[in-house]
């Protein structure tokens, strides 16, 4: 079952991982995946995203690298017009607040992420614009 969850991409991850409470869909290509919901920052509909993750103790972090094209994510853009979301992390949902990494935290973040993802470097030398690293601390309930 493991190698089919690697072939997991886009709305088809973020259902999987819903129906069995991350059961599939967590470990994904040798990375575990977090589900990042956003409120659209246009339509104000809610949009869901599946991302590589790693915990900076009680932090998650995400890159907003989009293969390394020119503009951010749009996950991103909705983080920076409104900083509340939720992610789930395998069965738990968990309301968040989002904040971008900046000087030596941001290279310290950087450089675990591409521990596990070494093709966030590539994407950094496609682009002009500096790949921003993003810090969820979890919402007081």
């Amino acid at each position: 079952m493991a190698e089919s969850d690697d072939e997991l991409f886009g709305a088809e991850h973020v259902r999987v991982y819903r129906e069995t409470g991350g059961e599939r869909g967590y470990h994904w290509r040798g990375t575990t995946i977090l589900l990042l919901t956003t409120r659209g920052r246009r339509s104000g509909e809610e949009r869901t995203t599946p991302l590589i993750h790693r915990t900076d103790g009680e932090r998650w972090v995400i890159v907003a690298s989009k293969g390394g094209t020119p503009e951010n994510p749009s996950w991103y853009e909705n983080l920076l017009a409104e900083p509340q979301a939720t992610i789930q992390v395998k069965g738990e949902t968990i309301p968040v607040t989002a904040s971008t990494a900046e000087g030596e935290e941001r290279s310290r973040l950087w450089s675990l992420m591409a521990e596990v993802w070494p093709a966030y470097d590539e994407y950094q030398t496609k682009t002009d614009r500096e790949i921003p690293v993003v810090i969820l601390s979890r919402r007081a309930a």
